[in-house]
């Protein structure tokens, strides 16, 4: 099970760390799917958190206890990216920076957003418009 922790910052919202098994699919820079990584995530709270890890893919993750919060440099980390996700292997070196959770996964980077949706009649064009169909 994943081991990690919150801290809750002065307005609120909250900065979830987690250490996770590194995904079993081909990691970036071609190591294996050995170890483990940390996972930061900034949301409102920390089921938001959560949620935002779940839609990724990573359908088990769990938050129990707060036995590993996130350190100082771990919070400026999250909270100086766009994003507000970041991963890093464990153990930690220091050569290695924060990367944006896209290259961990190998997500688009705006697949969390819906498409509009276009219903597609039988037998008609699709690259027409619904009102001119009809």
């Amino acid at each position: 099970m994943a081991g990690g922790g919150f801290s809750r910052l002065p307005n609120g919202t909250v900065v979830v760390a987690l250490t996770l098994p590194r995904p079993a699919a081909e990691a970036p820079g071609g190591a294996s799917g050995e170890g483990s990584v940390r996972v930061l995530v900034h949301a409102a709270n920390r089921a938001r958190a959560l949620t935002r890890l779940r839609n990724l893919g990573l359908r088990a993750v769990y938050l129990r206890g707060n036995a590993e919060p996130p350190t100082p440099d771990e919070i400026t980390a999250v909270l100086h990216h766009p994003d507000g996700l970041l991963w890093r292997t464990t153990p930690e070196c220091l050569e290695q920076l924060w990367q944006p959770i896209r290259a961990l996964i190998g997500t688009p980077a705006r697949a969390h957003r819906r498409a509009p949706h276009r219903p597609v009649l039988p037998g008609r064009r699709t690259d027409v418009p619904l009102a001119r169909l009809v």
